[in-house]
């Protein structure tokens, strides 16, 4: 009987095995988990899911706005009558077939025009989804409250450095502070808020590859073949120095609706 050989670790294998690794690997929702053991990063000193959860204890009529694939939605418990709204049209049926069961309606549709009526809900959540202010507005009932966390324009831009390309555009109009002054402005009220720059390290370039794949808007019209150059590059400094650091950027925002 043969012995099973065991892979070696990404680190010891080749760039070119790597890469192909990364570019064939499935990615279906929002479901990041072939990264597992292959980044490392500091947590955020929030849990969302935890604030999502308490919220959700007092309210009656729940919208989860971009909801992906709805895994996150389905995860936080007993839900009252919910709907999720999802506007990347490959996701929708992942996440009815998740949330039905649990009694979701899900309904395809975008941050910027919510298919939900006037005043229809009393929490709205919405993790790293569009957040239009007035929209938000529009669908809370009096009292109802806002719960967001937010992936800010600051975010992961050693990519864009690295790769020798601009960062996003946009780089400072979503912040902590742009948003609060917009929700402010549609007649919100404050109630928390948070903003933190937390650091990823990268532990191998097929890690690098697969995040850039899946987040395509980060470095547009990225490609392994047009920035074999640069990626090889990123690639040496992992094997020299352990990783390669991305700083995140998120913030958190609670507000209600007068």
């Amino acid at each position: 009987m043969e012995s099973e050989t065991t892979p070696a670790p990404p680190g010891e294998r080749a760039y070119e095995h790597l890469v192909r690794e990364a570019v064939a690997a499935p990615f279906e929702g929002w479901d990041f988990s072939w990264l597992t053991g292959r980044t490392a990063g500091e947590e955020l000193t929030w849990d969302y899911s935890g604030l999502a959860r308490a919220a959700i204890a007092g309210a009656t009529r729940v919208l989860d706005i971009d909801t992906g694939d709805g895994a996150l939605l389905a995860d936080l418990g007993d839900l009252p009558d919910a709907i999720a709204t999802e506007p990347h049209p490959p996701n929708v049926p992942i996440a009815k077939a998740r949330l039905a069961p649990l009694g979701v309606e899900v309904r395809p549709g975008t941050g910027a025009a919510l298919p939900v009526a006037d005043g229809d809900v009393d929490l709205a959540l919405n993790r790293h989804g569009m957040l239009h202010a007035e929209e938000i507005a529009r669908v809370l009932r009096a009292g109802g409250t806002l719960l967001t966390q937010q992936v800010g324009s600051r975010n992961d831009t050693a990519f864009n450095d690295a790769l020798g390309v601009p960062r996003p555009a946009g780089h400072d109009e979503h912040t902590l502070t742009t948003a609060v002054s917009a929700l402010e402005a549609a007649g919100l009220v404050v109630e928390m808020a948070r903003e933190e720059f937390p650091a990823t390290r990268y532990l191998d370039i097929g890690a690098v590859v697969y995040q850039l794949t899946a987040v395509p808007w980060q470095v547009p019209g990225f490609d392994v073949e047009r920035f074999d150059e640069r990626l090889r590059e990123i690639d040496a400094t992992i094997r020299a120095s352990g990783g390669f650091t991305v700083t995140s950027h998120r913030f958190l925002i609670r507000a209600r609706r007068r």
